[in-house]
């Protein structure tokens, strides 16, 4: 029953209403950001970190909320329960994660949620993204990585913005997507050619990954982050639901399987041809453990990868809660203007209300659209994966 709410014109409503809840209380977050970024942070950093996080929560939550309590989501974790107890939401963390799906990002802020770093969660990003409001803007106030693909500027950027992360009060997670854009068939043919061309391996299920950003981040890492954490994140395939933001706006329930290793930082070689090789590793791994699942629904199978058992951890309320309060502080006055404005009779009052509601349309429309594969950058098409060749491997070989 509440599956044909969802898909009914109300439920449509709702998630429109939902949608534009989030939008304009990100423009409200956006404001109190920049106010705080430049009217605190040059003070204390210290302070200003403390406040920011919980603004972004506030926006960031919202869209877990659109994930597991609207279209009903779930994770199901593989990790070394030890080692989830002793170091898991407890300090800074360097995430490397395969760039499959659209909604990779949402299912990890899911899981991030669970163990409470949500608010200070990181990028590496395409700079044209800190424009776009609401989370673009977010971004941009919390402190991400924005790159422009240009190396000898983004060597400074990311230097330079890596050393400040580490200085966060409170554990942050900094995700480095190394594919540098999502996985396509004809991105994928693209890497395939080029690692030819330079002898690297060729991967099946991934991108061959973009060794730069990561070696060059590992030095300013180095004694303040502790830990490098390998994610992998994959949908079986005979879902009958595609993971897409506009799927769970609809409110379609998504099944996630999500593997991640904590490495120490100290497993990573110091020499920088070293390092690419140790991620080249890395991917190779995970490209075996991409094919096993693919193949039986498991990581382990196929893969030679050491198996842990799944679990789950349980929701938590913020979310609902922080969404519930946005729409009584913003939808309910709004929806008493629209009730107005249409009681009016005024052509020009209501000429200007469908036109307010139509622009906002387009914007929501766009950031949706923003989060689709076929929005993604280009592979090798305007700068190099990596400048190196390299014969030189462990004993993780391809079949």
């Amino acid at each position: 029953m509440l599956g044909a709410l969802k898909s009914s014109p109300i439920g449509r409503c709702l998630a429109f209403l939902m949608a534009m809840n989030f939008f304009l209380s990100g423009l409200v977050i956006n404001a109190a950001q920049c106010v705080l970024y430049y009217g605190l942070r040059p003070f204390s950093k210290h302070a200003y970190r403390k406040v920011n996080y919980y603004l972004a929560y506030s926006l960031y939550s919202q869209l877990v909320f659109m994930a597991e309590w609207w279209s009903g989501t779930d994770v199901h974790i593989y990790i070394d329960k030890d080692d989830f107890d002793k170091y898991y939401g407890k300090e800074h963390g360097y995430l490397v994660m395969n760039h499959r799906y659209d909604v990779d990002w949402l299912v990890g802020w899911i899981f991030c949620d669970r163990i409470k770093v949500l608010g200070n969660c990181k990028a590496y990003a395409k700079k044209s993204i800190q424009y776009l409001p609401t989370m673009g803007y977010a971004w941009k106030f919390a402190e991400s990585v924005f790159l422009e693909r240009n190396w000898d500027k983004d060597r400074e950027a990311i230097g330079t913005q890596v050393r400040e992360l580490a200085q966060y009060p409170d554990p942050i997670w900094l995700l480095l997507f190394a594919e540098g854009t999502r996985f396509t068939e004809e991105k994928h043919a693209a890497s395939l050619e080029f690692a030819r061309k330079k002898g690297l391996p060729e991967l099946r299920q991934h991108l061959t990954p973009r060794t730069k950003g990561f070696t060059c981040s590992v030095p300013h890492l180095r004694d303040k982050v502790p830990a490098v954490y390998d994610v992998q994140l994959a949908f079986k395939e005979n879902s009958e639901t595609r993971p897409t933001v506009a799927s769970m706006l609809k409110g379609k329930p998504l099944e996630a399987h999500m593997y991640i290793e904590r490495i120490p930082i100290s497993q990573v070689p110091d020499d920088e041809e070293e390092a690419a090789n140790w991620l080249r590793d890395l991917y190779l791994k995970k490209d075996k453990m991409m094919e096993s699942f693919l193949r039986h629904g498991d990581w382990f199978v196929d893969s030679g990868v050491r198996r842990v058992e799944a679990f789950k951890l349980p929701r938590r309320c913020y979310s609902l809660l922080n969404v519930v309060w946005w729409g009584f502080v913003l939808m309910r006055p709004l929806l008493y203007f629209v009730v107005d404005l249409l009681a009016s009779g005024s052509t020009f009052s209501i000429g200007v209300g469908v036109t307010v509601f139509l622009v906002l349309y387009f914007l929501l429309n766009n950031l949706i659209n923003q989060t689709k594969i076929s929005k993604g950058s280009s592979y090798g098409k305007t700068t190099p994966t990596t400048p190196s060749q390299s014969n030189s491997f462990s004993n993780l070989k391809q079949d």
